[in-house]
C-alpha cells in the first residue's frame, strides 16, 4: 500500500487583510553576503534579495528579510490602528526577532490584528527555528498540520522558486513557477487546447470587464484571450513577461508537448534536487501502462486522489478523469536513492483540476513522498 502524504489542508488560523492595501516595499540590505542581482529581478516584492546563501546553497533568514514581512498589507498599521499596534510595528521593525508576549497581543483594541500578529509571530518562530529557510518549509509539512496563514507558506515557496531557478531562467520557466504557489484557472477550448491563468487575476478581470467569468468565456472559445487583456506567453512573446512578472497576467497552453510543460517537468527535477539532493529525470507522459506500478505521488488533492484509484483498481468516473491534466513519469539516476523495494522502478506524478476547472499544485507533495532511501 503506497501511503501519500496529502498536504493540501492548512490548518492555520486566517491571517486578515481588514482591508489593508498596498504593495509590500524590499528594504535594502547592507550584508555583504546579500543575493546578488540578476539579470532579470523578477517577483521583486517577495523579499528574496534580502536573504543571504550559506556555502551549500541555502538561504538564511535575515532581519531585512523579516522587515519585509512585517510589511505585508496583513499586518502592516492603517489609520485606524491603535497606539498599541503602531507601538509593536515600530517595536518589530527595529528589532525582528523582538520576543512578543501575550500581553502585547492583548493590549490591541483590533482582535483582528491581534490574531494576525500572532499569525506573523508563529511564522517568525519557525523560520528562526531552523538553519535555513528550506529546512524551515520542509518542518511546515511535518506533524499535524500546517499552523500558519496559506498566504505565508506561498510567499515562502516563491522564494524557494526564485532560489531554485537562480540566474538563468526563462520566461517559461518563471511563469510555469508561479503554478506552484498560485491558483491556476483551467480553460479547455472547443478545439482541445488547454489553457491555464491566474486564477486571481482571472477573478479579478471578470468583476472589472462587467460581462461575467472570464474563465467562461475562454471555454466558449469564441472570445479571444487579447479581449480581456490575457497574453498567451510563448516563445516570441518571452520578454513580455519579465516588465510584469508581478502582474501574474500571462496564459500557459498545458497540451502535451508544449513548452510549458517541458518546463514544469524540468522544474520539477530541480526542485527535488536542490531539497533532497539527488538526481531525477522528470518527463511527461501520456498514460500508466505498467504492469508493476509501485510508487505515485499527487502533485495536488484532486491528483492523489485520482491516482490513489487507479493503483487500487477502482477506476473513477468519467468527469474525475477529465479533470486529469497531465501524467508525468519521474525516474532516479541512482537506484540507490531509493528504499530497495521499488529501487530502479519509475515514479508516477500527475496533477489535475478541481471541480471548478482550478489547478492547486502543492510542490511540497513531491518532497515528502518520493520513496527515498534511509539516510543516517
Amino acid at each position: 500500500m503506497v501511503k501519500l502524504v496529502d498536504t493540501s489542508d492548512l490548518k492555520s488560523a486566517a491571517f486578515l487583510h481588514k482591508g489593508r492595501t498596498g504593495s509590500i516595499p524590499v528594504p535594502g540590505t547592507t550584508s555583504s553576503a546579500a543575493v546578488a542581482p540578476t539579470h532579470h529581478d523578477f517577483w521583486p516584492s517577495c523579499g528574496y534579495q534580502c536573504l543571504t546563501v550559506n556555502p551549500e546553497g541555502h538561504l538564511v533568514l535575515t532581519d531585512d528579510f523579516l522587515r519585509v514581512l512585517l510589511q505585508r498589507p496583513e499586518i502592516s498599521p492603517i489609520p485606524s490602528s491603535c497606539a498599541a499596534e503602531l507601538s509593536l510595528h515600530e517595536q518589530l521593525l527595529a528589532d525582528p526577532r523582538h520576543a512578543v508576549p501575550a500581553a502585547a497581543l492583548l493590549a490591541l483594541q483590533d482582535r483582528d490584528a491581534a490574531d494576525s500578529y500572532g499569525v506573523w509571530l508563529r511564522f517568525r518562530d519557525r523560520l528562526l527555528a531552523a538553519p535555513t529557510l528550506e529546512a524551515a518549509y520542509m518542518a511546515l509539512f511535518q506533524g499535524e498540520g500546517v499552523d500558519v496563514a496559506p498566504v505565508l507558506v506561498q510567499q515562502l515557496t516563491q522564494i524557494l522558486l526564485r532560489h531554485v531557478l537562480g540566474n538563468t531562467s526563462t520566461a517559461m520557466q518563471a511563469r510555469v513557477a508561479e503554478m506552484l504557489f498560485r491558483t491556476q484557472k483551467i480553460s479547455v477550448l472547443e478545439d482541445g487546447t488547454v489553457m491555464a491563468a491566474d486564477n486571481e487575476t482571472v477573478e479579478r478581470h471578470a468583476l472589472s470587464a462587467g460581462f461575467g467569468s472570464v474563465g467562461e468565456l475562454l471555454r466558449q472559445g469564441g472570445v479571444p484571450l487579447r479581449s480581456v487583456d490575457l497574453d498567451v506567453l510563448d516563445a516570441d512573446k518571452s520578454d513580455l513577461y519579465w516588465p510584469r512578472s508581478e502582474h501574474f497576467d500571462l496564459v500557459l497552453n498545458l497540451n502535451h508537448g508544449q513548452p510549458a510543460l517541458l518546463a514544469l517537468a524540468e522544474l520539477l527535477q530541480r526542485w527535488v534536487s536542490h531539497f533532497l539532493e539527488v538526481e531525477v529525470r522528470v518527463q511527461t507522459d501520456r498514460e500508466i501502462v505498467d504492469e508493476h506500478w509501485v510508487w505515485h505521488v499527487g502533485l495536488d488533492a484532486q491528483a492523489s486522489g485520482i491516482l490513489n484509484d487507479l493503483y487500487q483498481g477502482d477506476e473513477p468516473d468519467a468527469e474525475r478523469m477529465r479533470r486529469l491534466l497531465c501524467l508525468f513519469r519521474l525516474e532516479f539516476a541512482n537506484p540507490a536513492d531509493m528504499l530497495g523495494a521499488v529501487a530502479g522502478r519509475p515514479v508516477y506524478l500527475a496533477m489535475a483540476m478541481d471541480e471548478h476547472h482550478r489547478l492547486k499544485l502543492k510542490p511540497q507533495n513531491l518532497l515528502l513522498n518520493l520513496p527515498l532511501a534511509r539516510r543516517s
